[in-house]
């Protein structure tokens, strides 16, 4: 293995996190069906051996065209019910304050647009009732970073993406790195059992639970965001602590559009008319190098 001099040394993007360095790997817009390779090529002067790169599930599922045109669906009574009473109202209004969940979120609820009820549809369709039934972040489906009237999926296999990712860095540039992917929906604990509401997760944590994740979370031990897939086995706890060390990095920067309401105040207006040219006109960090300290 050889080990590259870190060209990020004087820097200013290099962020240092308790034991930890950050660096941002950023990349034009990732256009669907294009290759997730443009990671590697923007991240190889940057790796050393021992390194963590962490990388969204959003930019992994765009470059496998997991996309869905919420514009080809429409509303059934269930999705209205759904959006409409469950969500806008009983979350908005009741169980949302009683459970106290963030602000925010109570907001959003309650100014859910028209467009709910065919989002609704979508996951229904995807991913079933027991997700649709989750008032917001369904499934982890991505309303933002995506064009018009899209969404994104989650990622197929994102294990064996960071195999392949983690793989090509050792082959290509003989560097030998752990390659995670992660989503922001939250990993909870209750007596010492990670569990999350998403279809998919580490195999140490429980997942597929849907509303009753989510509903279990209310009770729980937050531990941070999801880690779906990583390229060698970690003990949770530290793959746990890498996952929520690289969120932390993207909360702090403002720049980044983690929510579709980040997409309208960055767009300025009715995002249905945002496109891959405007989504391209900016600069993503789809992954984060994270080093530990010597």
């Amino acid at each position: 293995m050889r080990t590259r001099k870190n060209k990020l040394e004087t820097n200013p993007s290099e962020i240092f996190h308790d034991e930890y360095t950050l660096i941002p790997v950023t990349t034009n817009y990732i256009k669907p069906n294009e290759s997730y390779d443009i990671i590697i090529e923007n991240a190889e002067e940057f790796l050393q051996d021992g390194d963590f790169l962490v990388i969204s599930e959003t930019p992994i599922s765009v470059s496998q065209g997991r996309l869905v045109d919420e514009s080809e669906f429409q509303a059934s009574i269930l999705s209205f019910l759904l959006a409409d009473v469950w969500s806008k109202y009983i979350w908005g209004y009741i169980l949302g304050p009683i459970f106290r969940i963030k602000n925010r979120t109570i907001q959003n609820l309650r100014k859910l647009p028209p467009e709910a009820r065919i989002h609704k549809k979508v996951i229904l369709e995807y991913y079933g009732l027991k997700h649709a039934l989750k008032p917001a972040s369904e499934a982890g489906v991505d309303l933002s970073n995506v064009p018009g009237s899209m969404v994104s999926l989650l990622p197929e296999d994102p294990e064996g993406v960071s195999r392949d990712i983690s793989n090509k860095i050792l082959q290509q540039l003989k560097i030998d790195v752990t390659v995670m992917i992660i989503d922001t929906d939250a990993c909870y604990e209750i007596m010492g059992k990670p569990f999350t509401s998403l279809p998919i997760a580490l195999d140490d944590i429980r997942s597929n639970l849907g509303f009753f994740g989510y509903l279990l979370g209310r009770f729980g031990n937050l531990l941070g965001p999801t880690p779906l897939g990583v390229s060698t086995p970690q003990k949770l706890d530290k793959a746990l602590k890498i996952a929520k060390i690289a969120e932390d990095y993207h909360k702090n920067n403002d720049k980044d559009i983690e929510t579709v309401y980040d997409m309208e105040n960055m767009f300025k207006g009715d995002i249905s008319g945002v496109t891959v040219e405007m989504l391209d006109s900016m600069t993503h960090t789809p992954a984060i190098i994270i080093r530990k300290l010597e």
